[in-house]
């Protein structure tokens, strides 16, 4: 199939794409998640301890630091440059293609990392290529899709990210336990997903193809300005300003699942603990991600899902506190499911109406993603000496209960959504 020629500077497409489309998009944003998730879920905590047991928090804290460093930046700029791209391929697809083949030769060489610098300098490759991926998906949806069905394209983008965590994950133990328990068969594995669940998407080839005459010029202070979220007076910044309080709230309390679950409850397999809590997550996410988007689309109505979604994770943070034994994770992991993906489907279709402008949609999202990856940046900052110095887990859960419900309250100063 050609390039679709639709002019990439329509305020928004009128009829569904195919559903073969949605599919393709939704694997491919799998690819992505796969590629993140084995390793944030299993790998880099185990080879942390490899290369550095007696500081393994530490460790992982800075390489995971600086990948969501590397993310943050990347992806606003693969956006603004998919926002500017020409040629027969279209706008969005040459990066999804890049980025995924890049990000598994980043996972390749991660594999081979045996020091704290080859495991920063290869997870930095890895965040780095895989938000190009990410950043030109994100913004296909608007391109693709009218604003009265983003909410159940959101809730397919969602579902994605979820099933990727349980499939990355379980290709991380999978792929350890077929290689005698190293970490390289389970990069291996993530890697050679990654680029096999791509391809349909580019093989459709459905895009936006942008004439050489309608592209912006490249303004680079525009673009550093871009970072900054249009003033928090805006629909646009508040937008950013819920979802990063949300996302922090969340990545505080996901940082140190794997040790919370050998240190703090002392489970007797943590790493298989760890498979099983995102399995009993990805299943009860799975209830609400597509259904809620949709109910939100017929409804009209996003910041009360939103808000909703945001008490009950809440609730599930409060119950690792509550309830610190391994019955108490089953039952907050089903109730995370069940708020987050309720938050997912929902609040993508929120922030893809709330976007400055047409013409720089990828760019404007990649801002909006920053509110993703800094709370990574940030959690091992606030968990870190909550762990050690400040309670310790009951601090860290309570902590990640409130800032993320302070998140989901925000979400009505946003006026131009209901």
């Amino acid at each position: 199939m050609s390039a679709d020629t639709r002019p990439a500077t329509a305020d928004a497409p009128t009829a569904n794409p195919p559903k073969r489309w949605m599919a393709s998009m939704a694997l491919a944003a799998l690819a992505v998640n796969v590629g993140f998730f084995g390793p944030i879920q299993i790998l880099l905590a185990r080879q942390a301890e490899i290369v550095s047991a007696g500081s393994k928090e530490s460790v992982l804290a800075l390489v995971a630091g600086v990948g969501a460093l590397c993310s943050m930046l990347a992806n606003p700029l693969w956006g603004a440059l998919s926002d500017r791209t020409t040629g027969r391929w279209g706008m969005r697809l040459p990066w999804v293609l890049g980025g995924a083949l890049t990000g598994a030769g980043g996972l390749l060489l991660l594999a081979t990392a045996d020091s704290l610098a080859g495991m920063v300098l290869g997870w930095s490759v890895v965040q780095i290529a895989l938000n190009a991926e990410f950043a030109a998906l994100a913004a296909a949806i608007p391109d693709q899709v009218p604003v009265a069905g983003r909410g159940a394209a959101g809730g397919w983008f969602g579902l994605a990210q979820t099933v990727g965590v349980l499939i990355g994950t379980g290709l991380a133990v999978g792929g350890g336990d077929a290689t005698g328990g190293s970490v390289f068969g389970g990069y291996a594995a993530c890697a050679v997903f990654v680029v096999l669940a791509t391809i349909p998407f580019v093989v459709l080839r459905r895009d936006v193809r942008l004439p050489s005459e309608r592209r912006a010029p490249w303004d680079a202070k525009e673009f550093a300005r871009g970072f900054w979220p249009r003033g928090f007076g805006s629909d646009f910044g508040w937008a950013w300003l819920t979802r990063f309080l949300m996302n922090l709230g969340n990545a505080i309390a996901l940082l140190y699942l794997l040790y919370y679950l050998k240190d703090g409850i002392q489970v007797a397999d943590p790493e298989g603990g760890v498979l099983v809590l995102t399995a009993i997550y990805a299943t009860t996410l799975l209830s609400t991600v597509v259904v809620a988007g949709v109910w939100s689309d017929r409804l009209g109505r996003r910041r009360v899902f939103v808000l909703g979604s945001g008490v009950v994770m809440a609730v599930s943070s409060v119950l690792m506190v509550a309830w610190p034994t391994w019955a108490g994770a089953v039952v907050a992991a089903a109730v995370l499911g069940l708020g987050f993906g309720t938050y997912t489907s929902v609040d993508f279709a929120l922030v893809t109406q709330v976007l400055p402008a047409a013409t720089d949609r990828g760019k404007d999202l990649g801002v909006i993603n920053i509110a993703n990856t800094l709370p990574q940046v940030l959690s091992p900052v606030v968990a870190a000496p909550i762990v050690a110095n400040l309670g310790g887990y009951t601090a860290l859960y309570l902590v990640s209960a409130a800032i993320g419900l302070l998140g989901a309250v925000l979400v009505y100063r946003i006026k131009g959504v209901r």
